[in-house]
């Protein structure tokens, strides 16, 4: 605490903060910010620097010193919201997955989504069947190191290159097969057009998976994507809400609640920590407000408790997806130039520090390619900061919405992952600590095409995070432990209402008074001072207790005066 205070008061007497933010294809822009600028200030910086103008889809995320991760706020200055010293260490990354991202208007910014996705299929985010795993793999061979070529490209060339959390060989002679027979022609953009076209059919297309823990302990993950909210549980999803059915998220303490509008059923969550359950919070109303809403004015501010004494409050600031669709396709200008990296072979560079490395820094801004510890800022998308959780449904288990999903729930749940991709079992060079947590499979049918999610690990700052087991797991083994919590919670809740009404009524009361014994001449003041009542008040307890305060004051200017 009082490092923190220190801090934030050698921190208050700079003027000027050294910002970097390190960037998707692993360049870091480095900027000096004003101490009361915004953090939409430094987000306009970054977007002229990469000539980006389709920027809605993108955010800033950041690591506080308790390895919370943070969206950056942009209508709050970033100097209050950073809890560290400067410099500032941040990292540029897709907050809003395109529903489409093929469908983009500009090149850069299919190209940025690109990296993006491309860092997910590596930790174990993005998963599908090994035919599909091929196909992807050899669209990043095509879009970064073009066409085979025999000369320069020798036998199990692919192998050198890492692009999931394990290969196979068998995956890998897939992969070069692809490569060699059926991508030979293609341009960057054709290939990275492609390889989003297949990723958006995936089951975990624009998951950031919240880690979390079911009412017996099982693991489980939360997830909000373009199309909606997702439960993920062992191999299967659980549940499956489309925008439009979750009427609210709300939070408290460590609590976090879904309401689905048809039969009235909650679904509830427990988090490691109040702070990564209100992440969780405001991550689900950002996503729902930007993929539900028409119009960005029908925004509103949303309160995590329905109590209007207590609680946070958060708004979402910026456009909707509709909003930003039709923005973009008014754009019209000479498409920017692109500095693709081309791959670097992930085995005969072991100084690489973070594994989704598949690009090097862009020719223009070459740079040294070990990296700090805070490489481990960017690759893990809120999986330990997030929040671990208990699922729960109030009175029965979430039912499909009708009979037609019902008989479709067992395709659902299929596992159609050829290969266990196991982030765990994927050992990153660096030095920070490593985060390990199984993640969820399951099937959705999106365009026809059903695909699956087996795992998440991914490199963290600082120290180690609760994963499967350890003190998390031990806070939300039972489901006892959490009947305790939400009791105790509601006597808390109900304990609190009372004070705040025994403490308004008491104001209001103290307010009568001294209106009453006012000299205002109003015409219902002058009715309750004429009421008996009032006049043995008055003149039994009122008047001796003017006359005991107006004695002691007197006393006391006595005192003083004789000082």
């Amino acid at each position: 605490m009082l490092s923190r205070f220190v801090s934030g008061s050698v921190r208050n007497l700079e003027r000027e903060y050294s910002c970097t933010v390190r960037l998707l294809d692993d360049s870091e822009y480095t900027c000096t910010i004003q101490r009361d600028a915004k953090g939409q200030y430094l987000f306009d910086l970054i977007c002229h620097h990469l000539n980006l103008l389709e920027k809605d889809y993108f955010g800033i995320r950041y690591v506080d010193p308790d390895k919370q991760r943070h969206w950056l706020e942009l209508t709050r200055s970033i100097a209050k919201q950073m809890k560290s010293q400067p410099p500032f260490t941040m990292c540029l990354r897709v907050k809003f997955y395109p529903p489409d991202p093929a469908a983009l208007k500009e090149e850069i910014t299919r190209y940025l989504v690109f990296l993006q996705i491309k860092r997910d299929l590596y930790h174990g985010r993005l998963l599908c069947k090994t035919s599909d795993a091929a196909l992807l793999a050899a669209h990043i061979l095509q879009a970064e190191i073009g066409n085979y070529d025999p000369g320069k490209h020798p036998e199990g060339y692919s192998s050198k290159f890492q692009f999931f959390p394990k290969h196979s060989e068998k995956l890998e002679r897939r992969i070069a097969d692809i490569h060699k027979t059926e991508l030979i022609g293609q341009t960057p953009e054709t290939s990275e057009r492609n390889f989003l076209q297949k990723a958006q059919m995936l089951e975990t297309y624009g998951v950031d998976p919240h880690p979390c823990k079911d009412v017996s302990g099982n693991p489980a993950f939360l997830a909000f994507t373009p199309f909606g909210f997702v439960v993920l549980q062992g191999n299967k999803r659980v549940h499956f809400l489309k925008w439009n059915e979750v009427t609210k998220l709300k939070f408290e303490g460590k609590t976090f609640h879904v309401y689905v509008n048809h039969k009235e059923i909650t679904l509830t969550y427990f988090a490691p920590t109040p702070e990564a359950c209100k992440h969780l919070w405001k991550c689900g109303v950002e996503n729902q407000a930007f993929y539900k809403l028409e119009k960005s004015s029908q925004v509103r501010t949303v309160s995590s408790s329905n109590l209007f004494f207590k609680g946070s409050r958060f708004r979402y600031s910026g456009r909707v997806a509709k909003e930003v669709m039709e923005q973009s396709a008014k754009i019209k200008r000479e498409p920017p130039e692109i500095h693709r990296a081309g791959l670097v072979p992930s085995r005969s560079c072991p100084s690489i520090t973070h594994g989704p490395r598949l690009t090097s820094v862009p020719r223009t801004r070459r740079r040294a390619v070990h990296i700090s510890i805070m490489e481990g800022l960017e690759s893990l998308r809120d999986s330990a900061h997030s929040t671990p959780v208990r699922s729960v449904s109030h009175g029965e288990a979430f039912i499909p919405r009708s009979r037609s999903q019902a008989a479709d729930a067992g395709d659902r749940t299929a596992v159609i992952s050829d290969e266990a991709y196991s982030p765990s079992d994927s050992v990153l060079p660096t030095p920070v600590a490593e985060h390990g947590a199984e993640l969820p499979v399951s099937l959705r049918q999106i365009n026809g095409a059903p695909c699956s999610i087996e795992e998440e690990k991914e490199s963290e700052a600082g120290t180690p995070t609760r994963g499967d087991g350890g003190d998390f797991g031990q806070e939300g083994a039972t489901g006892a432990l959490g009947e305790v919590e939400q009791v105790n919670k509601f006597v808390l809740s109900v304990l609190r209402l009372l004070l705040v009404t025994v403490g308004l009524l008491f104001v209001l009361l103290l307010l009568l008074i001294i209106l009453t014994e006012s000299d205002l001449d109003v015409a219902f003041l002058r009715d309750i001072r004429r009421t008996p009542e009032f006049e043995q008040f008055h003149y039994e307890y009122f008047c001796p207790l003017r006359r005991w305060f107006a004695c002691k004051l007197r006393w006391v200017g006595g005192l003083l005066v004789s000082k």
